[in-house]
């Protein structure tokens, strides 16, 4: 069995929502103000920041957009897009899980939506990145989940059968699109919870 993670609240934290609170406070006084705040920037995942998670607009250009669409200063807008990585700490569960799972010999591969800025963060501070034998950013494939493309062309690229391949993602119509390309998939809440299930997918070390 093929065990593909996604990053970003799996594997990375990712609170985006406290983010901007931290960082505008004063436009994100309440959760409901944090919730309108993200979904205006992030358009979940969609739209500006989607392009940008698919590699197709950079970061001056996205900042400019954002700004231009919520009334939101640029500023404010470079400071979130520049604050991201030190947002993505590695979750101590997941990391202890990826290592048992290494150890016993289980392919390791990973799919996340990431722009390049942030792909090559994590590549150059994060050693625990090589217990993978390979994986797909969406920003290098100018794809983003859950679009189906990019599950026929993760499996393409990493020679991967998706009947025997399970994908981990903490965003619901990520894992239904993965199985909906024939994939296994389960949704993550938590580093214990994911051991459990994939314990029930027969992986005895997780």
């Amino acid at each position: 069995m093929n065990v593909v993670f996604d990053f970003g609240g799996v594997l990375f934290r990712w609170q985006p929502r406290a983010l901007l609170a931290r960082l505008m406070p004063q436009r994100a006084r309440t959760p409901d103000e944090a919730q309108a705040l993200f979904d205006a920037i992030f358009e979940n995942y969609g739209g500006d920041w989607g392009e940008f998670d698919r590699g197709t607009i950079e970061r001056g250009p996205l900042a400019e957009r954002i700004a231009r669409r919520t009334g939101v200063t640029e500023a404010e807008v470079h400071a979130v897009i520049d604050a991201v990585p030190d947002e993505l700490q590695p979750i101590p569960g997941t990391v202890e899980l990826l290592h048992r799972l290494h150890a016993a010999g289980v392919p390791l591969y990973y799919l996340s939506n990431m722009p390049e800025p942030y792909a090559l963060h994590l590549e150059r501070t994060h050693h625990f990145l090589g217990l993978f034998r390979a994986g797909v950013f969406s920003s290098r494939v100018r794809l983003i989940k859950p679009e189906p493309e990019i599950y026929v062309e993760t499996a393409r690229r990493l020679g991967l059968v998706p009947a025997e391949t399970l994908f981990i993602d903490d965003v619901a119509h990520n894992v239904e699109a993965a199985r909906a390309a024939g994939w296994r998939a389960l949704q993550f809440v938590d580093a214990p919870q994911c051991a459990a299930a994939l314990r029930a997918h027969g992986l005895a070390d997780a």
